[in-house]
């Protein structure tokens, strides 16, 4: 899977701390690092994680020597350039930054391993909330809930679009707030407002009440998974967190299972209490989510050496261990000391990262690429009542496609691995979808109900590329600072292709929506053919513009351009695009 590398440290420029420090100070931190013995640093970039390799070369990726020395050279260990990126004084973990601090093999998987149990849980189940109270309006038009609140298809396709535009706007403010008070705080305090509006749900009465909840259900979840992100960067090394986000975006498949399975049992207290069985499904789930966000208060600490707390007086980590956490990050992107964890994002770094056209390729593909396979999941359980299906089976039937979704995207991430490949490896999800496509709008107006079941799961088990495509975006990026705001930009394009997509099955055009279809295969095909292959084409120009006038440097003009630059990331001669 494409995943966002930071700079290498020939590529990295200075930070702004540097104007904050005196001339003297910067000369003793030269000194100080000059002297420090690094024979036995490991010199080796560090391997990215690999799927391929984890599955297929195991025991061959594996260190002979545990204890063995595992700290890796960084600009740290350069008398030069070691000033330019010390860490600001008020980075919250300045106290254990210690440019001597060495660590073996053995010492950093275990502390890895214990992260994985003490973060990554918390943030995994964290994950799970969001997507179980996203997807449950699915569950819940399986049931009578358009006829009980008296809706019709035009008015879900309304509260969609609604949910969809609250959640694009709340993407970067979501972001100011969590760099302003901390992600450890915004998280947990996300996960329970909108637990409560979901929860809320089992009492909505009519359009207005549904299309309100919709709106506070999007902008207060807007946002979520770019501070997720963020929040896990504080704690995990850049080869080390595109693997488990990829473990995310699989498990939000089969977190739909789950739910499916939720909804089966929900939905049979269907009359419990005088409720219809929807009611019951928005109220268990709400509360189900709410325990997992007061939980995350008590999980989710603000930083590695800021564990200890009233009710965890011994903390997570000892003194060591916390010594290894803060150095192996900043080896690995000095630029996380840039910022602490309390301090705000600058409208002048937005505006720049919105202002990178470079990019903009890859966010009119996030516009784009998920509108052809939208409608048929959003509307898969209506489509399954409506083709003659019982609203327990219904829920049942979606189980198959959530199956073989997580392995096609798997499959698929190994592909991109392999081939080394974004673009047209990304394009692959549009090019399974439009043969279903095809097959939806041919067939009859009133087909088998086994076969439209399977040419619809043949085709929602299309391999999920945009894990792929967030890591392009962030690889794209080159500067670490704006990755997040990157990542959000990006997220908010792929937000407005779902309101895009809510438009297109109409009820109009029910039960069949042959011209929805009709159109979702046009849209298909411009992706395959033009955008994809367009993307490609504008990097490969790109590159070779940069090459041309980087090749033609002497070394003297390139060491000159390196250390008086003024560009950064993927502005600089010596930055190559991915495609």
């Amino acid at each position: 899977m494409t995943t966002s590398v930071s700079a290498t440290p020939e590529q990295q420029t200075p930070t702004t701390v540097v104007s904050s420090r005196s001339v003297s100070s910067l000369s003793s931190i030269g000194k100080r690092s000059s002297s420090l013995p690094t024979g036995d640093l490991v010199e080796e970039v560090e391997e990215q994680f690999s799927w391929t390799n984890t599955v297929f070369r195991r025991k061959q990726i594996a260190h002979p020597d545990p204890d063995a020395i595992a700290t890796r050279r960084s600009v740290y260990d350069d008398p030069d350039l070691a000033p330019h990126y010390w860490p600001k004084k008020d980075y919250e973990n300045i106290h254990r930054f210690d440019t001597t601090a060495r660590w073996t093999y053995r010492e950093e998987k275990a502390l890895v391993r214990k992260l994985d149990w003490k973060i990554m849980v918390t943030a995994a189940i964290g994950f799970s909330a969001l997507n179980l109270d996203r997807s449950n309006i699915s569950q819940a038009n399986s049931d009578s809930f358009l006829q009980d609140l008296g809706l019709t298809t035009d008015d879900f396709n309304l509260g969609n679009t609604v949910f969809r535009l609250a959640f694009l706007c709340a993407e970067l403010p979501s972001q100011l707030v969590s760099k302003r008070i901390g992600p450890d705080r915004w998280i947990p305090m996300q996960i329970c407002l909108w637990s409560v509006v979901s929860l809320s749900q089992f009492w909505l009465t009519g359009r207005v009440s549904f299309l309100v909840c919709r709106a506070l259900l999007g902008a207060l979840q807007g946002g979520f998974i770019p501070d997720l992100i963020l929040y896990l960067s504080y704690f995990y090394t850049k080869t080390e967190l595109p693997m488990r986000l990829a473990l995310f975006w699989i498990s939000s498949n089969f977190c739909g299972i789950v739910a499916s399975f939720i909804a089966y049992g929900t939905l049979h207290m269907d009359g419990v209490a005088g409720a219809a069985g929807w009611r019951w499904l928005f109220m268990i789930e709400g509360v189900l989510t709410l325990l997992i966000g007061i939980l995350s208060f008590f999980r989710m600490p603000a930083s590695p050496t800021q564990t200890k707390t009233w009710f965890r007086p011994n903390g997570w980590f000892t003194e060591r261990e916390e010594i290894i956490m803060v150095n192996r990050v900043l080896r690995d992107d000095p630029t996380k000391g840039d910022m602490h964890n309390r301090e705000g994002l600058s409208i002048r770094r937005l505006w720049t990262a919105v202002c990178d056209y470079d990019l903009w390729p890859i966010y009119i593909l996030g516009l784009l690429f998920g509108i052809p396979n939208g409608p048929p999941s959003t509307y898969l359980t209506l489509l399954l009542r409506d083709i003659g299906f019982n609203t327990f089976d219904t829920n049942l039937l979606t189980i198959p496609s959530q199956v073989l979704g997580m392995v096609t995207m798997f499959v698929i991430t190994l592909v991109s691995e392999f081939v080394n490949e974004r673009s047209i490896v990304a394009m692959m999800e549009d090019f399974w979808t439009l043969p279903f496509l095809v097959a939806l709008y041919a067939m009859s107006s009133s087909p088998n109900p086994w076969i439209f079941f399977v040419v619809v799961t043949g085709l929602l088990s299309y391999p999920y590329t945009h894990p792929i495509q967030v890591g392009w975006c962030s690889r794209n990026a080159g500067a670490v600072a704006s990755r997040t705001v990157n990542a959000s930009l990006y997220n908010m394009f792929v937000q407005a292709s779902g309101i895009i997509s809510a438009q297109i099955y109409v009820a109009s055009d029910a039960p069949r929506y042959r011209r929805g279809n009709r159109t979702l295969i046009i849209i298909c095909c411009i992706n395959v053919c033009f955008l994809y292959p367009g993307t490609k084409a504008y990097y490969i120009w790109r590159n070779r513009q940069r090459a041309k006038i980087w090749d033609a440097m002497t070394m003297q003009e390139r060491a000159h351009y390196l250390s008086t630059t003024k560009d950064v990331g993927n502005r600089r001669l010596d930055f190559r695009f991915a495609h």
